[in-house]
């Protein structure tokens, strides 16, 4: 089978179109023949070799959520799931490539209604945006910033935020018609990068969602109002400043609070429970997906130039 491989870590260039064996599903697990492969942010920083120190090596395959049909099952799973077509997540690899396997847990039907780029533009950012706004205890009437809004978790965090009668919904992002965009969603403020915006500005935020973080984290930490909350769901702009928490100390009187948010600390029941619902209000209308490009999977290097360079409004979405 057709597959995409990190076979030097750095630039896009260093990914590979190479010939696999098609994956045996072990006990537990499906086999899915892929229709749709998800392009993430955490894509991008495996490929950079900036989680390396986690285990991370050369020849990774790359792809963590996939849309497409169950083809072969394994031990113990039932074989009702043979046909289906379905949403999967692979783990933080094995995507990128024309089969699949994942774990059944880990595993949803597909709705009538919902393509395959549909699916994995939502399946995995859409738990994330729901989570980390359910972590910042984010209420009615505060105001919330969205930081890098232009991604998927992004663009999923501004409608939910907006549906769940936010006061504001702030957004950085890089251009006017980004603004407009993310203004359609339900963002009620355009910041640039750097969280300066025109006249009506916010001055501070109860909530901030980052996908970002990098050198300007702390930036963010100080437009925090007082008992403002924090939630990094990413670094897809690097690592923060080593001493980014004195900001949070120097501002010990507002107490201020910063977490970091990972899906894989909910309960995989949870998950698929929001996932379902999701999916199921993408087909009514109620919850927009925004796919950027579909790309053959051999181009999975210009994929991810349009990543590295910011160009990316949604998802980018592989097909086999």
């Amino acid at each position: 089978m057709k597959a995409v491989v990190i076979r030097k870590f750095g630039d896009p260039e260093g990914m590979e179109v190479v010939d696999l064996p098609v994956p045996v599903p072990a006990p537990g697990e499906v086999r899915i023949t892929t229709e749709a492969i998800g392009v993430g942010g955490v894509d991008a920083v495996i490929r950079r070799g900036t989680l390396a120190a986690y285990g991370f090596q050369e020849g990774h395959l790359l792809g963590s959520e996939v849309a497409g049909r169950v083809t072969a099952v394994g031990d113990g799973v039932d074989a009702s799931w043979m046909g289906q077509r379905v949403w999967a997540f692979t783990g933080l690899s094995g995507g990128y490539a024309e089969q699949a396997v994942a774990s059944v847990e880990d595993v949803l039907p597909l709705p009538e209604g919902l393509s395959g780029a549909d699916a994995v533009t939502l399946g995995g950012s859409g738990v994330v945006a729901h989570f980390a706004l359910d972590r910042a205890r984010l209420a009615p009437g505060e105001t919330v910033l969205v930081r890098g809004a232009a991604g998927s978790i992004g663009i999923t965090a501004v409608q939910l935020a907006a549906r769940g009668g936010a006061g504001a919904v702030a957004v950085t992002t890089s251009s006017a018609e980004r603004g407009a965009r993310l203004r359609a969603l339900g963002a009620t403020h355009v910041l640039d990068r750097s969280g300066e915006g025109g006249h009506d500005a916010l001055s501070g935020f109860d909530v901030v969602i980052d996908v970002v973080g990098g050198a300007q984290l702390p930036l963010f930490i100080d437009r925090l109002n007082a008992n403002g909350r924090y939630v990094a769901v990413g670094v897809v702009g690097g690592q923060p400043p080593a001493d980014f928490g004195r900001r949070l100390m120097d501002a010990f009187r507002r107490s201020l609070s910063f977490a970091t948010f990972s899906s894989d600390t909910v309960p995989g029941s949870e998950r698929q429970a929001v996932r379902s619902s999701q999916f199921a209000a993408a087909v009514r209308g109620d919850l927009r997906t925004v796919v950027h490009k579909v790309l053959p999977l051999d181009q999975a290097v210009p994929a991810h130039r349009e990543m590295d360079a910011g160009t990316v409004f949604g998802r980018v979405v592989l097909t086999p």
